[in-house]
């Protein structure tokens, strides 16, 4: 397999996620719209956070985000901060989504996984079949 390193001081890493999160109830609010507003928000976000955003695609009750991320990125807050930060806009911006789910946008979970034996080719094929 043929890994995409990008390097540091140190280190060289090639750390890529597969991250899932679903609207709050699996409600179907996640229109073309509202899925490329989320996917502007994760690029802005990320950039804070060192994070590469790959991809972002979904259905209309869930999202898929391909990310690589540097050894020293802190998942946990870069993913709190995604979902906070997208739900308080997405929910600002579209008062339709406001009235169906008045304080949070996504579940409280979410899933996350390293795609160490796949390619993110392969990946970002299944994402954008979703």
């Amino acid at each position: 397999m043929k890994y995409n390193l990008e390097t540091g001081s140190h280190t060289v890493h090639a750390l890529q996620y597969h991250f899932v999160t679903v609207t709050k109830y699996r409600a179907d609010l996640l229109t073309d719209e509202i899925a490329e507003r989320v996917g502007e928000i994760a690029s802005d976000i990320s950039e804070d956070f060192g994070v590469n955003i790959q991809n972002v695609n979904g259905g209309s009750d869930h999202v898929h985000i391909l990310f690589t991320a540097k050894p020293t990125t802190d998942l946990t807050k870069f993913i709190n901060s995604l979902k906070g930060v997208t739900s308080r806009k997405i929910r600002d911006e579209n008062p339709e989504v406001r009235q169906a789910l008045d304080k949070a946008f996504w579940q409280p979970g979410y899933f996350l996984a390293t795609t160490g034996q796949v390619s993110i080719d392969v990946l970002m094929k299944y994402v954008e079949e979703q």
